[in-house]
């Protein structure tokens, strides 16, 4: 153990014996290392800047180098590289006061090089395996690289598909939400972060991000508390529950505070009340941020900050250049920052880097361990399980490996908008293009006709939003284009069109206020469908979006959001039936941006329109110029065979209210394929001391069923699930009855009453 300051190390061995907790053995390493401390390496410890881009040589002699020698860094983010990460730690070990190893940090969101599919994509998936599998493939390519620390999972609730962060979320329901959080915890973090590569969770953005006015990104939030725990709170909650190492704040306001001052949120709900013992990182600047909310000035929302228990600054530097003067006033107190230096030494002591500051840097497994052929088979046998399969007319899809086939679609060969947004880490020049993938498919089969047809907006400006550095802009006219696509289709017998966002065009900062599919597109659409010939659409998006010419006009339309780095070829998998979609909508899809927000876990109303045909009802809540149903429902997708279910059968009709009940569905497959389907099991509490949704998912299960064959799926419902927060925020079971429902999605349900007296 490599510890410039001789005396910390046997002040730790003289603190406690050898046989002592591991707990013990930590508070007395922490509480000896503290003692040590001069207020100014405290405050560092609390400072977390960006990784500078800077040749390994010259890192010493820079602004950041130097900080780091002077105890002014706790740790550094969104850095590459086994040598630079390994001379920065060079420096905080050796060249520090006392030592003090860095912790390095990524937005490793979907994946490192091996990029997954985008995490509103694997929530489709419904496979909690799969998708802790993928953190867990994130985790150990990161890990080679030298990160031990990700921000991630994004576990925001989000009813706003306007809202561009939807992509790196799970949808609209909380307790789907729950249980990704945390798969997605034990993926990251595996044993308790023993071995090198299990790397620390950064749950994000705590809280309520999701639910911006307006679906602008980083706008206004304000809802109840009571809606917030019965309908936001519960990913948090579980991924706290799950060990995560430490959690992030959000931009917005809470109760007209912003969050990353907010003591409320950090202090009473997060620490008091569910046990959260990890560290507080804020977003990128939000400390400083809070300015612009009207909170006061620099040293106003420092203390605030600091206050409400917030232990990191991400890149405002308030901590570093004001915690000081706001000690010697008196508005902060020491043994605040004590308590957040603790935390922070308390991770780095739990991740390993006091016994092995270089634990995590290998560049042996940096060469070895990333992008590999294992990683990649595993990330293209995921995608399928996250396409949604929206309408499959006639059985178009999948497509026989014969006849002429035209690919047509700014995404048709756009190999590096493939992986979506947020893979920094992601090196787009390894990943392959859906016509490299189809011709690939198709070789010595079928022949493949290719044509762009149109770029992604016929506003250069706008493509430049969602290209960033992906561009794949044709300077050709839109007629030009329309004419070299429509000559490919006329030779073909089936056209699929591969359309939709790109890169940038969901994530952060990608708010859209329009979500139908973009002009130039949507103009190619309708051409090629005027044809007459087939048309399989392949909507590439990062949320839900607006589909109801598609749906009235095109035979088979299948999203597959953004697949990440082996999306092409497992697009083609699927296309083509080497294997079936098997995704389920994790959020409804709207008819029109005037429905939003639109989810299935909903209050009714006083006057609810009925369930009859889609026209306007006076006096009941409805619209005049648009039904209120979805376009397609929560819970819905379609694969390559059917299945059909019978009534559920409850295994009592009464539970006492500390008692359990099962409930089992029959499920068939009644086609000719062997299947995947998600089966889902919905309560609805018919009295109670507040209005209840009309649905909550509570069970759900992915069953592959053989042809001809039926699957009996059983659930088992505790008092714990039909729960909810009163008016005073207690978590109560109320007796009384309760509709269970099971089915295919939200919207196709049958229905068995339980008593819970």
């Amino acid at each position: 153990m490599k510890i410039r300051n001789i005396a910390l190390g046997l002040a730790l061995t003289a603190a406690v014996g050898a046989s002592a907790s591991a707990d013990a053995r930590m508070d007395a390493f922490v509480d000896s290392l503290l003692s040590q401390m001069t207020l100014d390496e405290k405050i560092g410890q609390l400072h977390l800047p960006v990784g500078a881009d800077i040749v390994t040589g010259d890192i010493m002699n820079s602004d950041i180098g130097g900080d780091i020698a002077a105890g002014r860094v706790g740790g550094v983010f969104n850095m590459k590289g086994c040598d630079k990460i390994r001379e920065y730690q060079r420096i905080a070990v050796e060249e520090s006061r006392l030592g003090i190893p860095l912790i390095f940090g990524m937005d490793v969101i979907h994946g490192y090089e091996t990029v997954m599919p985008i995490p509103f994509a694997l929530s489709c998936s419904w496979d909690m395996d799969a998708i802790e599998r993928s953190a867990r493939i994130a985790a150990r390519e990161a890990s080679a690289a030298g990160i031990c620390w990700t921000f991630s999972p994004m576990v925001d609730i989000s009813r706003e598909p306007r809202w561009g962060r939807m992509a790196e979320g799970s949808g609209e329901d909380p307790y789907l939400g729950a249980r990704i959080a945390e798969a997605m915890v034990r993926g990251y973090q595996g044993d308790s972060m023993k071995a090198n590569d299990e790397i620390m969770a950064c749950v994000k953005h705590f809280a309520l991000y999701g639910a911006p006015e307006g679906g602008r990104d980083y706008n206004t939030v304000d809802m109840s508390r009571q809606r917030m725990f019965n309908e936001y709170f519960e990913p948090y909650r579980a991924a706290a529950a799950a060990g995560a190492g430490s959690f992030m704040t959000s931009f917005n306001t809470v109760d007209g505070v912003p969050a990353t001052g907010n003591r409320w949120l950090f202090t009473d709900v997060l620490r008091d009340m569910w046990d959260f013992d990890g560290f507080v990182v804020t977003d990128y600047g939000a400390i400083p941020e809070m300015m612009s909310h009207g909170m006061g000035g620099p040293e106003d929302v420092t203390a605030l900050a600091l206050n409400a228990g917030i232990d990191m600054d991400m890149a405002g530097m308030l901590y570093l250049n004001v915690l000081r003067p706001l000690v010697e006033q008196g508005r902060v107190f020491g043994q605040q920052i004590d308590n957040a230096v603790r935390r922070i030494l308390e991770a780095k002591y739990r991740l390993g880097l006091f016994e092995n500051p270089y634990k995590y840097i290998d560049p042996a497994r940096e060469a070895s361990e990333i992008y590999t052929a294992e990683n990649r088979a595993a990330a293209r046998a995921m995608a399928p399980e996250t396409f949604v399969l929206l309408k499959n007319e006639g059985s178009l899809l999948p497509l026989a490996k014969n006849g002429r086939i035209a690919l047509v679609g700014p995404l048709a060969d756009a190999g590096s908008h493939m992986q979506g947004m947020w893979s920094v880490a992601a090196d787009p020049s390894k990943y392959r293009s859906l016509r490299q993938a189809f011709a690939d498919a198709l070789e010595g089969r079928a022949p493949l006709s290719y044509a762009k047809g149109s770029n992604l907006y016929a506003d250069p400006e706008l493509e430049a939003a969602v290209s960033i550095a992906n561009g794949i802009r044709d300077p050709r006219s839109e007629a030009e284009l329309l004419e070299e696509a429509l000559a490919v289709a006329d030779g073909a017998d089936v056209i699929v069109a591969a359309l939709g966002e790109g890169i940038e065009g969901s994530g952060e900062s990608a708010s859209r206020a329009d979500l139908t599919l973009p002009d130039t597109q949507m103009r190619l659409l309708q051409a090629l469908v005027a044809t007459g010939k087939p048309v399989v659409l392949l909507n590439f998006s990062g949320r839900p979006t607006v589909m109801v010419y598609e749906q009235e006009n095109v035979p088979a339309i299948m999203n597959v959001w953004f697949g990440g780095s082996e999306a092409a070829d497992a697009i083609a998998d699927v296309v083509f039936g080497d294997a079936a979609p098997s995704g389920k909508l994790t959020a409804t899809m709207p008819r029109n941006v005037g429905q939003i927000p639109l989810y299935y876990n909903h209050l009714n109303t006083g006057r609810p329109r009925s369930d009859g045909p889609a026209k306007f009802e006076k006096y009941r809540s409805n619209y005049i110029d648009s039904p209120v149903t979805p376009l397609y429902p929560f819970g819905y997708g379609l694969t390559y065979t059917t299945f059909a279910y019978g009534d559920p059968v409850l295994s009592a009709p009464e539970m006492n209210a500390d008692g359990s009940v099962t409930v089992t569905v029959p499920v068939t497959n009644t086609g000719s394929r062997e299947g995947t389907e998600i089966v889902q099991l919905y309560i609805r509490d018919l009295a109670a001391s507040v209005a209840r949704p009309v649905k909550e998912l509570k069970r759900f299960a992915r069953v592959t069923i053989a042809p001809g064959q039926t699957e009996n799926v059983t659930f088992t419902l505790g008092a714990d699930d039909l729960k909810f927060y009163n008016s005073d925020l207690d978590f109560v079971l109320e007796p009384g009855d309760f509709d269970i429902m099971t089915g295919p999605s939200s919207a196709d349900v049958r229905t068995v009453r339980l008593t819970v007296r």
